[in-house]
């Protein structure tokens, strides 16, 4: 690639801003940060085929339309995102950071439990991987419960759909087995 062609590429990446994403030459960019449970929109140089994600489990990766790529992040951590064209050649290759959301988030310590709140405006306590597993799995409960208060199976509402109606099943199959 020649000089010039680096330059205005580079140029490019810098005019455009941190929405797009771009290699150079094979050279990873600079990290891109994704808050845990948020998305974000990368415009993409050129048409993209494929997408590789190292780590699925830190982050996530769709294609809106060809150059727009929709970013998740998924649990905390660094994995890299990899993105092909139709002939296999790389359109971009990044490390990915899955980061802390740092604004209107207020932690409490109670000795060496953690407790998360979301202050928007008002703080209400917000289930934060990390914090105290009480905290954590009753605020999960509570919300489990509140998404499953408008269905119509008691069982659903009360375990917040997840096993319910298997137990009651296996339950009721077990006396005609003998």
């Amino acid at each position: 690639m020649s000089t010039r062609l680096v330059r205005s590429a580079l140029l490019a990446a810098v005019l455009a801003g941190p929405m797009v994403l771009m290699a150079v030459q094979g050279h990873a960019a600079d990290m891109v940060k994704v808050e845990l449970d948020q998305a974000r929109i990368y415009r993409l140089a050129a048409p993209a085929s494929t997408i590789v994600i190292g780590n699925p489990a830190i982050a996530d990766a769709t294609l809106q339309d060809a150059q727009t790529l929709i970013v998740t992040g998924r649990a905390y951590g660094q994995t890299n995102l990899i993105v092909l064209d139709e002939q296999g050649e790389t359109i971009t290759d990044v490390q990915l950071a899955v980061l802390a959301a740092s604004e209107n988030l207020v932690t409490v310590y109670k000795g060496a439990k953690r407790q998360s709140l979301s202050c928007l405006p008002e703080c209400q306590p917000t289930a934060v991987p990390g914090d105290d597993s009480e905290h954590f799995g009753g605020i999960l409960g509570q919300v489990a419960q509140h998404n499953g208060a408008g269905s119509s199976s008691p069982a659903t509402a009360s375990t917040g759909g997840t096993g319910g109606g298997t137990a009651n099943a296996s339950a009721q199959a077990a006396p005609a087995s003998q």
